[in-house]
């Protein structure tokens, strides 16, 4: 089977990897090659959804980004052990009214030997804010909307 490194068990070197590799995927707003750095039967719960599979995955992610509009995202390493790692994040986005949200959240993660995450549980909670109030801000740019490697992370922001 395939390895999608960095693998278990981690280190902290290797769980922030993980968080910053999964940060980058996620700002690239591609729910097919997102699903794919999950096992095929991966169970979620994200809010008060639960799902159960790569496919479900994909759609999930194609449906919130579809209404989560210029959509920025930080992630950054709480804790980790062997096969798991804690993480917690914010990202910002406007609806199609053009109200600015930003959510934040914890995420607890689980890996298989090979790397892929087979278990995510996500808290999240979401904040009006006026877009004033916007702090992830960097030019989405050739990279599919990396993160810029100076700018703020979320200890920096204060958040």
């Amino acid at each position: 089977m395939e390895k999608r490194p960095p693998v278990p068990p981690f280190t902290r070197e290797s769980a922030a990897h993980k968080v910053r590799a999964a940060e980058d995927a996620w700002n690239g707003r591609d729910p097919a090659k997102v699903a794919l750095a999950y096992t095929p039967d991966s169970q979620w719960r994200n809010r008060d959804q639960f799902i159960r599979s790569r496919l479900e995955i994909e759609a999930f992610l194609s449906h919130k980004w579809a209404r989560e509009h210029e959509y920025r995202l930080i992630k950054e390493l709480w804790a980790h052990d062997a096969n798991r790692i804690a993480v917690r994040f914010a990202y910002e986005w406007h609806d199609g009214s053009g109200q600015w949200w930003r959510s934040y959240g914890n995420e607890n993660w689980g890996f298989d030997e090979h790397g892929f995450m087979a278990t995510r549980h996500a808290s999240i909670n979401d904040l009006a804010i006026d877009k004033t109030e916007r702090l992830l801000r960097w030019d989405r740019g050739r990279d599919g909307g990396r993160r810029p490697d100076d700018h703020a992370g979320l200890s920096e922001l204060g958040l």
